[in-house]
């Protein structure tokens, strides 16, 4: 009796929320067919969104970031063609894209106010809703394989900084010198970032305590990279990997490693990860909220997605996008900024990927 309230309640609640719109703005979104249906499996992922425009982007930067996003969909399509667990798919993908330095995730992370890359990750098992995350961390080469086993290696769901990293050192989680993240763009980004905020600090555009403001432009927040997939065996899975915001301070941590916020998975309704300015995904449970539009308010998987960020997020300033995909294998990636790396690969193999908005 009280599982039934609680539910009712939470989609009375969540449909007065979001009233449904008469149609989709995701890209790539598939509908929802009636009655039984078999799964069709497959995957999407996200390089990050942001400021992304053909203006900014050369052709040779635009065949390297395709290039990236079809081996990251490669990665993880073998693994699931095989009939693997989408959780092996993830983060395989994930490890490609956190291997390549155009993205903002493991080498070639953003650098904090230190001049240190700083990463965070998640992975979640739709199946079990087992999951794992870690924060803070600068010497693990593959923070989402360190994600993996907190959850799979430990009674924890999170761990921190340097008590994170002994325990994937006691793991065999392969460690590398800090100085591997750092490549020529992000710190040559970063002075210039720097230097801009110390002019502006002289100018008297500080804050009250006299220190820089230390401005994010949109180009330099973004570049997370996530995965979502659902596997043979009608599984779902979900993971993000991350340095998060340049010149960010004092340990600050974002909604990628934080478990319904930038990271959710769920087998009774989506898979869902997030890129974007995080606070603003916390503070909305983004994840969670449009799964639990899914699952409670019984909507299609691209209205629930757009529901939350095309419309929750956009009328709080928040900007970023999600992919999302549901137990019947539809798929979306609805994000209101300029721009997104996405792809998606289904059964047949048959690559989509997409930058511009």
């Amino acid at each position: 009796m009280r599982t039934t309230l609680r539910t009712a309640l939470a989609a009375s609640a969540l449909l007065a929320a979001c009233a449904p719109s008469t149609q989709s703005s995701a890209p790539g979104a598939m509908p929802v067919g009636s009655g039984m249906q078999q799964a069709r499996w497959g995957m999407v992922i996200h390089g990050g969104a942001g400021t992304i425009s053909r203006e900014q982007m050369t052709p040779e930067r635009e065949a390297a970031y395709r290039a990236s996003l079809e081996r990251a969909l490669r990665a993880g399509y073998a693994v699931l063609q095989r009939g693997g667990p989408s959780l092996d798919a993830v983060q395989a993908a994930i490890n490609v894209m956190e291997d390549d330095s155009l993205f903002n995730a493991g080498k070639g992370a953003v650098l904090n106010a230190e001049g240190n890359a700083e990463l965070d990750a998640a992975i979640m098992n739709g199946a079990t809703l087992a999951a794992g995350s870690v924060a803070g961390i600068h010497r693990t080469k593959n923070p989402i394989n360190l994600a993996r086993a907190v959850m799979e290696k430990s009674p924890h769901v999170m761990m921190v900084g340097d008590g994170a990293e002994l325990f994937g050192r006691q793991q065999g989680i392969t460690m590398v010198d800090p100085s591997y993240f750092i490549t020529a763009p992000r710190r040559a980004s970063w002075e210039r970032q720097r230097a801009a905020d110390s002019v502006r600090a002289a100018s008297g555009r500080g804050t009250a305590m006299a220190e820089p403001a230390y401005s994010v432009p949109d180009e330099r927040k973004f570049g997370t990279v996530g995965a979502v997939a659902l596997d043979q065996a009608g599984n779902l899975a979900a993971g993000t990997s991350t340095g998060g915001t340049q010149m960010k301070r004092y340990g600050r941590v974002g909604d990628a490693p934080i478990i319904g916020a930038g990271t959710y998975a769920n087998n009774r309704s989506c898979a869902v990860s997030a890129t974007g300015t995080g606070e603003y995904f916390i503070r909305n449970t983004v994840a969670h909220s449009i799964c639990a539009l899914v699952e409670y308010a019984h909507l299609p998987l691209a209205q629930a997605a757009d529901s939350i960020v095309m419309r929750q997020l956009v009328a709080q300033n928040g900007d970023g996008g999600v992919i999302a995909m549901d137990r019947q294998g539809n798929w979306a990636w609805p994000f209101n900024t300029s721009g997104m790396y996405r792809g998606h690969i289904d059964a047949a193999g048959n690559v989509h990927i997409e930058i511009f908005k």
